[in-house]
Parts: C-alpha cells; structure tokens; sequence
C-alpha cells in the first residue's frame, strides 16, 4: 500500500474507436447539444415570461428544464472537447466534479418526477385541498429539497470515492462516474457500498410513491369522465417521460454493472450517453406540444418574433408595438 503513487489523471477510452469519424460525431453532438438549450431554454423563459404559467405543475417543468441543462453541461462541454482532441485525459478533481454533477442532475431529475406526479396526485385525487396544499410556500420548500436532497446524497457519495486510495487510471468510459472510480480503489472500503445502497434505498422509495400516486389517479380517473381528461391532458406527457427517463437510466446501468467486451464499443457509447440525449429533448418538446397554456404562448411568442423581422425589414413600425399589441 505505501508503494501506491497518487493518481492525478484518469483516462478515458470511451473515445478509442472513433478517430475516423471523430469530425462528424463532433458537429452531431454540437447540434444536439444546441438542440438542449433550444427547446428548454424556450420552455424555461416562456414559463418565466408568462405570469400565468406560474403555477406549480409549470414550476416544477421549468425546475425540470433548468436541470436538463445543468447536468448536459457535466458531460457536452467535455465530450467536445475530447472529440476534437488526441488525448482522451481527466483531472482527479475534474472525474469526481463531472460525476457530482452528473449523478446530482440524474438524482433531481428524478425528485422533481416525483414532485410532479405527487401535484398531479394533489389536483386529481384532492381538488378541493388542492390550493392549500400547493402554496407558494410549500412549493418554494418542494422545490427547494427537491434539489438540495439528491446533491446532499451525492455529495457524500462524492467524498467517500475522494478519500479513497486509487490504484488505476484507466475509466472505460466517455465521462467520470463515481461507480467506476471506486473500482480502481486499492482497497474499497466499506463505505463505497453502504452509501450507493442508501442512494438507491431513496430512488426506491421514490419509485414506490410514484407508483402509488398512478394507482390512485387510475382508480379516480376511472369514475369521473373531467378527471380522465386532466389525466390524458396532464398525466400522460408526465407518465411518458418519468418512463423515458427510466429507459434511459436503465441503458446506463446495464452498461456500468454488465457491459462486457464482446458489446461493441458504439452501442456501449451510446448505452452510456443515452441518458443525456433523448430526455433532456423529448421532456421540453413534449411538455410544450402536449400543455395548452405552454404550447399557445410559444406559438404567440415566434408570431411575435415573425412580426418583429417583417416590420424591421419593412421599416415600419417598431418592435415594441408589435409586442404589445399581441400580448
């Protein structure tokens, strides 16, 4: 053990296989990455903009959105860099913040799925408590342990996989996670697995409530012919991507615990980077085509940017007018 030298850069080897179409795979990942900050940021404003969308089912899609954007930015900017680079290296310190975050987003990413099957749990099961309920108080504290609780749990997780002693560099990865650094360990300690079992105790807790939020919104949707109209109008864009963010969690830890040699290298890629693609658009686009209110005021809004060019081109009139006069 005292022969051990300390580790100050991981290597990456996600990368390896990719030198001849690293130039394509850059300008896809580049245009997907601005697809990200497109369609949430579009969301993200729109739910800011209109006063009143500032309701919780909308808070919380906009927590959501906000959290898309913080956890793409632990892998893309990285992942970019790399593509464009000969060396495929990573800080010590740059490993465990890129699994923080990414492990964090992941974590909130879920919480908030919670929060917002328990509001629609809330609004269908218990209308008449409903505006007791969901304060702007109680949705300031939601929102906030939403987010503090799962950076909390990492954060520990962090510092566990910080204390200890590495004995490797090589992450067969594209990104830093904290599973994979702790396989390097000279010596896991015990703690490497009694807090990831905690993580995961929570996540299935979580997943226990959900579940039983959907059972009772079925069973009172089933009685009342408003209420199965709130659920396919509201429900289902929740349902579809609390289940696309399961998918894609699924695809990654199916890599981590039971990726092998003989699975080729692309799908192993993609298995890893899964979670960071199809959610982080499909969420935004299928809030904003499916919710009335949200998908009405993006449609006002481009009319008013189409507007706004047609007038300055002219040379008529002035932006300002226009925008009062449709909103």
């Amino acid at each position: 053990m005292d022969n051990v030298s300390v580790v100050s850069m991981f290597t990456l080897s996600g990368l390896s296989g990719t030198a001849h179409y690293r130039v394509t795979l850059f300008i896809l990942t580049l245009l997907c990455y601005c697809v990200i900050w497109m369609v949430n940021v579009t969301i993200i404003v729109t739910i800011i903009v209109d006063k009143n969308l500032h309701e919780p089912m909308y808070i919380f899609l906009c927590n959501l959105c906000i959290n898309a954007l913080y956890g793409t930015a632990g892998f893309y900017p990285k992942f970019l860099g790399d593509l464009l680079s000969a060396s495929h290296v990573i800080s010590y310190s740059g490993c465990l913040l890129q699994g923080f975050v990414l492990h964090a987003s992941v974590s909130a990413d879920f919480s908030i799925l919670v929060l917002m099957a328990y509001d629609r749990y809330v609004a269908i099961c218990q209308p008449l408590i409903y505006h007791s309920v969901m304060t702007k108080g109680k949705i300031g504290m939601f929102v906030f342990f939403a987010w503090l609780v799962p950076h909390y749990l990492i954060l520990v997780s962090t510092i566990t996989t910080a204390i200890t002693k590495i004995c490797g560099s090589h992450i067969p990865k594209i990104y830093c996670i904290n599973h994979l650094v702790n396989r390097l360990a000279c010596t896991p300690p015990l703690a490497t697995s009694i807090v990831p079992a905690f993580n995961y105790a929570v996540c299935l807790i979580y997943a226990v409530f959900v579940f039983w939020t959907y059972l009772c919104l079925i069973k009172t949707c089933l009685h009342s012919g408003e209420n199965r109209s709130k659920f396919m109008q509201t429900c289902l864009p929740h349902l579809f991507c609390l289940n696309t963010f399961l998918i894609s969690i699924l695809f990654d830890l199916s890599y981590v615990r039971y990726g092998t040699s003989t699975i080729p290298q692309s799908l192993k890629n993609f298995m890893a980077i899964e979670f960071l693609v199809v959610p982080p658009i499909l969420n935004p686009l299928i809030y904003g085509l499916k919710l009335t209110k949200i998908r009405n005021r993006i449609i006002c809004i481009v009319n008013v940017v189409i507007m706004t060019v047609q007038i300055q081109c002219t040379g008529g009139g002035h932006w300002y007018d226009v925008i009062a006069e449709i909103t």
